[in-house]
């Protein structure tokens, strides 16, 4: 798994319980590590001992923690980068949604060993869309969960997201677009500041 995956965790656990937390996960997930560097490639079963560690520490539920993740890594002021990278996907949320299958692509530009979920987007009414997840981490299709929803606040959109399950690895997640301008969402530049 890449590095900058499990720097992800990492920096969740820390940024929203505390370093004190940090150091209770590794230690309960046995690393041989505390810190993980985000451009080296680390077996997955550290990846599944870091989140398996977070859920026992944090003593909440797997799906629930995972979606917590998600919308971190989109609201979070110290991951502001990948909110970035998701808002050129479009000026609304479902120019968004619609770009979702590029991202892996757009990530292996960026960084060629880096392995994002595929996604595969159905739409079945201009307001309804199924999307598929199918990602090596169990529960990603959670994450995208979290991420979505905090996507949706960020372009002022109200939409209802619903999680279907897991069918053979692949997780499927249920988009009903309500009401496209619904708030005035966050100011996004395309000139990040001080650039």
């Amino acid at each position: 798994m890449h590095g900058l995956i499990n720097r992800a965790i990492q920096c969740f656990v820390r940024d929203t319980y505390g370093p004190s937390v940090w150091k209770a996960v590794a230690q309960s997930a046995c690393l041989p590590h505390s810190n993980f560097e985000p451009m080296l490639l680390y077996p997955l079963e550290q990846t599944e001992a870091a989140i398996a560690a977070t859920v026992r520490v944090l003593d909440r539920p797997r799906d629930s923690v995972l979606e917590d993740m998600g919308t971190y890594l989109v609201s979070h002021p110290n991951v502001q980068a990948l909110r970035r990278l998701l808002r050129f996907g479009g000026v609304g949320f479902t120019d968004f949604l619609q770009s979702l299958e590029d991202l892996r692509g757009r990530g292996r530009l960026a960084l060629p060993d880096l392995e994002l979920p595929v996604l595969v987007l159905v739409e079945h009414a201009p307001d309804r869309y199924t999307l598929t997840v199918r990602a090596p981490v169990a529960g990603a299709g959670h994450v995208m969960l979290g991420l979505l929803r905090a996507m949706a606040d960020d372009y002022g959109a109200l939409v209802t997201l619903d999680y279907l399950g897991s069918k053979a690895g692949d997780e499927e997640i249920a988009v009903h677009l309500l009401d496209m301008r619904f708030s005035s969402g966050r100011p996004f530049e395309l000139v990040a500041p001080g650039g």
